[in-house]
């Protein structure tokens, strides 16, 4: 007999395994179960899952969640396995394009059929990539191709690698976790409530994976950049073939055919858009998206928050998660990262993004988080609607109105250094005459963000923050710093795909997704939404 169980025990019981035993025992013969536990003999296995901390009522507990089984053996009664992955046969290939998450993950899937994925990255692998990134803060310098957006392992590389998803109907979420577990990430992602691997280790699992890829004999190409569909019209129906791509190094270009194509490109790659609305516009469609700032905070006062003034460090950085309405949109918290940083993640010389990561250990002296507001179609400026339709595709108007936001950032600011306010200096309406330390190492510019974000944007971003802080009061401080601007939470377009084969409903052959297919959010659901896709192309292909 298998069931599940949840104790509280203080932050100092947590290894007292007495203690853990005793709880267990006391629920056990509490519920429904106890005359199994005395068939028995009150014997009993216990696999922890899951623990989260919660520090709403002042004293800090912690609500551990265990499998109990009964009469069997825990072990035999695991569930989820690794998959078993095959040798490629050249006989059938897929061009994948992205090594983010969705397309790794996609590849993973692939193998377990024997299929070979053929990745094509626009990027640098890991070890390059560091020194590209490292010289956004150092010399300003932004490569378009490879940076905290573009190269090996995607967006999530250099994040605070979160693994923690709401989307548990859209694909087998342990399976992930193990499959991340089984290429180097800690094993407490497999039972934290919130788990996450850390920036300064997901470049070694990535790499473990592209390792795996290749032994199968799957091949990578990196410095490839996607710039056109090759397709084949037959009758109504407009086919994709393969893909031709540039060398960004070299300039020389190439073509890459296969039995498909999935489309694994990221919340950033614009140009993907453009290229897929030259081809067929009916593929895409507008979307709500977010956009606002990166709020950091001194991780003391957080921790301070969020703890009831009671700090314990074995309790690790703390957390938050905040969402409210303002004006019929919502204002909420995005990727929090708790002792983390924030980085310059733009993708082009003329632009200014942020983002936020945390090493595992979620050391550092700051806390930081997107605070955005929700941003509907209809919200979008009429000139960038009518630049869209002028252009063919009325449905890229978010994507202009988000690269125009950029654009005032770098405008805001100075290089790569970006525009910032005290976040009470904002509320204000008053620029800062100095600010607080960061974390952010390209440097802050003080700017009144007030007079030049969009009024329907910094007017909701105000109230919001009033409403935040009176859940978590101390929220608004001099401290508190405004980091301008933060516009990749998810992308404005969706590619129209269907809803049972992943298939792009304009154009057969091409399966969109990861993010920027508009159709998931994050490293596990992107991961996820790539081996939907994947199945999905493998039963219509190589299976019906």
């Amino acid at each position: 007999m298998k069931i599940q169980i949840t104790i509280t025990v203080l932050p100092d019981e947590e290894q007292n395994s007495k203690i853990i035993n005793s709880k267990i025992t006391a629920e056990l013969k509490k519920s429904a179960d106890a005359k199994e536990l005395a068939k028995n003999g009150g014997k009993f296995e216990s696999v922890f899952i899951k623990k989260s901390i919660d520090a709403r009522h002042g004293q800090v507990k912690l609500h551990l969640r265990y499998n109990i089984f009964i009469g069997e053996s825990a072990e035999a009664a695991v569930e989820d396995k690794l998959p078993e992955w095959k040798p490629a046969d050249d006989k059938n290939s897929v061009i994948i394009v992205g090594s983010g998450p969705a397309g790794l993950f996609a590849a993973l899937k692939l193998l377990e059929e024997g299929i070979k994925p053929v990745i094509l990255e626009r990027g640098e692998e890991t070890s390059q990539r560091k020194r590209d990134i490292a010289q956004i803060s150092t010399k300003d310098n932004v490569n378009p191709d490879s940076n905290y957006c573009f190269g090996e392992g995607g967006a999530g590389t250099f994040s605070d690698g979160k693994l923690y998803t709401r989307s548990n109907k859209r694909g087998n979420i342990n399976q992930i976790l193990m499959i991340f577990n089984h290429f180097g990430a800690d094993k407490k992602i497999l039972t934290d409530a919130h788990p996450h691997i850390g920036t300064d280790r997901l470049p070694l699992v990535i790499n473990n994976m592209r390792a795996k890829i290749i032994e199968l004999g799957g091949e990578f190409y990196f410095n490839t950049r996607v710039t056109e569909l090759i397709t084949k019209n037959e009758g109504a129906k407009t086919i994709v073939k393969g893909v031709r791509a540039q060398n960004t190094k070299t300039g020389e270009t190439a073509e890459y055919s296969g039995n498909a194509v999935i489309l694994a490109t990221g919340h950033s790659a614009s140009d993907i858009y453009t290229m897929i609305a030259k081809t067929a516009p009916e593929a895409l469609e507008a979307k709500t998206f977010a956009v606002g700032v990166r709020v950091e905070h001194p991780r003391v006062l957080i921790d301070a928050i969020q703890y009831h003034g009671k700090l314990d460090t074995n309790l690790g950085a703390a957390e938050y998660r905040v969402t409210t309405q303002v004006d019929e949109r919502g204002v909420y918290s995005f990727c929090m990262c708790p002792g983390g940083f924030v980085v310059p993640s733009a993708s082009g010389p003329d632009e200014i993004v942020v983002n936020g990561m945390s090493a595992a250990a979620r050391n550092s002296k700051w806390s930081n988080a997107a605070i955005v507001v929700e941003v509907r179609p209809e919200d979008i400026p009429q000139k960038f609607k009518d630049t869209a339709k002028t252009d063919g595709c009325p449905e890229l108007a978010g994507l202009y109105f988000r690269t125009e936001l950029e654009k005032l950032a770098f405008k805001n600011g100075k290089g790569q250094a970006a525009p910032a306010q005290r976040l009470s200096d904002f509320l204000d309406n008053k620029k800062s005459t100095d600010l607080p330390p960061s974390s952010y190492t390209a440097g802050l510019v003080s700017s009144n963000l007030n007079t030049w974000i969009p009024h329907f944007i910094a007017d909701r971003l105000a109230k919001g923050f009033r409403q935040i802080n009176k859940n978590m009061k101390g929220f608004i401080c001099p401290d508190a710093l405004m980091i301008a601007m933060e516009t990749r939470t998810s992308t404005p377009v969706r590619i129209v795909r269907d809803k049972e084969n992943f298939e792009c409903t304009a154009l057969k052959n091409l399966y969109p997704c990861g993010e920027g297919s508009g159709y998931s959010g994050g490293i596990v659901s992107s991961a996820m939404d790539g081996v939907s896709a994947a199945n999905a192309l493998i039963k219509q292909i190589f299976i019906s």
